[in-house]
């Protein structure tokens, strides 16, 4: 059996049981086509997948850990680089860009961000970033704004893309140990002017760094206002809800609302109740690159739809 002690001095146990549920983690092999808000799935060596990634449209990657340097992964960099050598090779890259849902840093230190961006920058891709709770340390994440963001006063924004309105939040400023992540009145104020007037036939993709839902709250694995901020995208008849944060693949449907969380390019934590709390989880080291991964996101050009594809760095 396995373990590791995360800063805070948990201690992540690994039994063959949970070792299978992590193997499963990684979603490699499945495309995740939503119509009308219904996910479907099928094999990644099916004609109609392979036909739609031929449209590819953008990458979510999360959770690199830049300076992390402890057992469950010493070297965050090289898994970091192992997951944009997967975005260099993907085809058809004209149009191509990325989005980083947080916790680009482990301790938000400046050399962690000059070594993130760095490799990062190899994909040759342009990337638009949200933070993590890692990297508002200190400064309330002034720093990672004007780095990432290009002023410290953008803290949130949106932009159009595909066809699609893109909405970047940020919910982990003045968090609390373990707590839920919140956006603040400003920011969802924000939010309903930014949405108002816009038809609801737009595809809505939003992306933060910690989940939008209830997904845990014990391990504080939620927003605690997101339900006002949700009641102005219900109206909508395509929003896809993206969020880093967990460490694994996980997915929930409401209606026309569907949540995805994304694999860790740095470390995997354990699955929702299964550990006394969150943390680093040390895996066999030739099991590691088998729960890192990074996320493809394809538009269907035609059906209103968009798949999701997870793939591992194995």
């Amino acid at each position: 059996m396995s373990s590791t002690v995360d800063d805070d001095g948990f201690e992540g146990k690994l039994n063959r049981r949970t070792l299978l549920r992590c193997a499963a983690w990684g979603g490699a092999g499945v495309v995740w086509a939503l119509r009308g808000g219904v996910p479907t799935s099928f094999s990644l060596i099916d004609s109609a997948a392979a036909a739609e990634a031929r449209n590819l449209a953008f990458v979510q990657i999360s959770d690199s850990h830049i300076g992390f340097n402890k057992d469950a992964n010493p070297d965050p960099n090289a898994t970091l680089g192992a997951a944009i050598e997967k975005v260099r090779a993907l085809p058809n890259r004209g149009g191509l860009f990325m989005l980083h849902t947080g916790d680009v840093s482990h301790l938000s230190k400046p050399e962690e961000f000059d070594t993130a961006r760095e490799i990062i920058g190899t994909a040759g891709l342009d990337v638009h970033y949200v933070p993590g709770e890692h990297d508002v340390l200190g400064d309330n994440g002034s720093d990672f704004f004007a780095r990432f963001n290009g002023t410290a006063d953008r803290k949130w924004y949106s932009f159009d893309a595909l066809g699609a309105h893109f909405i970047a939040l940020t919910n982990v400023l003045d968090l609390r140990a373990g707590g839920l992540g919140r956006l603040g009145d400003e920011q969802i104020d924000w939010l309903e002017k930014d949405l108002r007037g816009r038809s609801a036939s737009t595809p809505l993709i939003v992306f933060t760094h910690m989940p939008l839902w209830d997904l845990y709250p014990e391990w504080g694995w939620g927003t605690d206002d997101s339900a006002r901020a949700l009641s102005y995208v219900k109206r909508f008849g395509s929003v896809t809800v993206l969020n880093g944060h967990v460490h694994q693949v996980l997915q929930k449907v409401e209606g026309h609302v569907s949540f995805h969380t994304a694999m860790s390019t740095a470390f995997p934590q354990p699955a929702p109740g299964t550990a006394p709390a969150p943390g680093p989880m040390k895996v066999p080291a030739e099991m590691l690159r088998s729960v890192l991964g990074v996320r493809e996101i394809t538009e269907t050009r035609g059906h209103g739809s968009l798949a999701v594809v997870d793939r591992t760095l194995a």
